[in-house]
């Protein structure tokens, strides 16, 4: 298997199209890793990402028959553009099926290459159906975005470039979604150096590669996170699995704030914004770094895209800070009198204070929402929260709290008297309509005693909602919400809804 890859990744003939991209070095965080960290710029391709070249190859190795019927494809995101950009230069047809849910930045883009949009259904499964519906009716050809050789090899081709640009490499880290970039370096980087350590990097809650490996063959994930969408997949790729089982040494998971950060240091060491996918990498580079405590080292991350709505970025500032262990959100008690506040500062110390937010409740004592700015001088949480306790103030850390990061603290209010509350949080495809469609299914069942809506620029909503449930009609809840088919957590037990929303606070 490996000798038939590297004839074809040698043979990809992608230059007329796509470019030869190059590799920066990352100056800050070279300097904060003790390493030295290198960025392949894959961002700067003619479509923002590694995708086109894959796509343009594929297309080359159909055969004039297969380019004269068309091609189609599924896609919401990179590979979609890479596609379209390639069969405009070829002067192939291309339909393009995209989820309803698709961002308009990313419809328009794939349009402006000539390509046929059809939006079709709210998420990929379905927009993959009617693409199939699609070859039935019309006879185009599919064109995988991962699970395909020539998509393989022609990602492979960053590979190629990598050994010629960086002679000596100690590890490479690759964002992993389906799998065909993975797929195409992994084999190429062994089969020239045996001794570079292949990595694959996933989000923590779309680790799908790392769920296959565990279990020996390839899952689908129950559910999928949607913060780095470009790498949001439930199943490996097959052709990518056979090849990950014998040539990826490790695979790290990163959560959405570990993204978040590194966005912000790749945009600081190069000027460059990515997509969430498009900084992974290197969120798993600072982990394995951390984890394994190299030093003075050529470790490569592929900067893989950097397709993102301009909106996104506000959610990426918030959270990246927090990424980087550089900020702290507690709950804290503090006693209801005036003066509490200054004695809470400095019980701080020199740190600042980034978000205080309260509301009286009674008259002993309140629950605060606070952000709090960690010591450069490696003053984490643990030290925060100790000293705090020294100054006989309660306080619990919320930093890893997905519901006080994405709702709590934004919310205005306190503890209601309300009997039965019950609470959830939903995702919902955004699209316009899609928040009153929410409401109207939920509304007229169960009366809604909290509602919490934020929208991030992404393709999901995200809701927290609070409904007034008497306990012998829990079930019917349970039934009606899983017919509804939202993705959704209880969080009526979360500490966040507990300390500061809670009607049991106020019995």
């Amino acid at each position: 298997m490996p000798s038939r890859y590297i004839k074809k990744i040698l043979a990809a003939n992608i230059y007329d199209l796509a470019k030869e991209t190059p590799v920066d070095r990352a100056k800050g965080l070279s300097t904060r890793l003790q390493n030295n960290v290198l960025i392949k710029r894959e961002d700067l391709q003619p479509v923002f990402s590694f995708k086109l070249r894959g796509a343009y190859n594929c297309l080359q190795n159909l055969s004039p028959a297969e380019q004269a019927l068309g091609v189609v494809t599924a896609s919401a995101g990179n590979h979609a553009q890479g596609l379209a950009l390639a069969a405009q230069h070829m002067g192939v047809a291309a339909t393009i099926v995209m989820p309803r849910t698709t961002p308009e930045i990313k419809v328009n883009a794939v349009r402006s290459f000539g390509a046929t949009v059809v939006l079709q259904g709210d998420s990929f499964p379905e927009a993959y159906a009617h693409s199939l519906k699609l070859i039935e009716e019309h006879g185009y050809v599919y064109v995988h975005p991962f699970d395909n050789d020539d998509v393989i090899a022609g990602q492979g081709t960053v590979a190629v470039e990598l050994i010629r640009q960086i002679p000596e490499m100690h590890a490479v880290f690759i964002p992993v979604g389906g799998g065909g970039l993975m797929a195409g370096m992994a084999v190429y980087l062994k089969y020239l150096n045996p001794d570079i350590k292949v990595i694959g990097v996933e989000p923590e809650d779309a680790a799908c590669l790392k769920a296959a490996l565990e279990a020996g063959e390839r899952v689908v994930l129950p559910e999928i996170g949607l913060f780095a969408d470009g790498v949001a997949v439930a199943q490996i790729g097959e052709r990518n699995f056979a090849i990950a089982k014998d040539f990826v040494d490790d695979v790290i998971t990163v959560t959405t704030d570990e993204m978040c950060a590194a966005i912000k240091d790749l945009y600081d060491d190069t000027r460059a914004i990515t997509e969430p996918a498009g900084a992974c990498s290197v969120a798993g580079l600072k982990k394995y770094v951390a984890q394994q405590q190299v030093a003075d080292q050529n470790l490569v991350a592929i900067a893989s895209g950097a397709n993102v709505n301009f909106d996104r970025l506000r959610h990426v500032a918030e959270r990246a800070e927090i990424g980087e262990q550089r900020e702290a959100i507690i709950a804290a008690m503090i006693p209801e009198r005036p003066g509490s506040f200054k004695t809470f500062c400095q019980a701080l110390g020199n740190r600042n204070v980034t978000e205080f937010n309260y509301r009286y409740a009674d008259q002993q004592s309140a629950q605060v929402f606070v952000g709090v700015q960690l010591m450069a001088n490696g003053g984490g949480r643990d030290e925060l929260l100790a000293e705090l306790s020294a100054a006989d103030i309660q306080a619990q850390d919320l930093s890893d709290n997905e519901m006080a990061k994405i709702h709590i603290r934004y919310m205005v209010g306190g503890h209601a008297k309300v009997n039965d509350e019950a609470v959830y949080r939903f995702t919902f495809p955004e699209r316009p309509g899609a928040l009153l469609n929410f409401l109207d299914k939920l509304g007229h069942n169960w009366n809604i005693t909290m509602f919490h809506y934020r929208n991030h620029g992404n393709a999901y909503g995200r809701v927290l909602v609070g409904l007034q449930v008497a306990p012998d009609d829990k079930a019917r809840l349970m039934g009606y919400l899983e017919e509804l088919g939202y993705a959704f957590h209880e969080e009526t037990e979360n500490p966040a809804y507990q300390l500061f929303l809670s009607p049991s606070a106020v019995d």
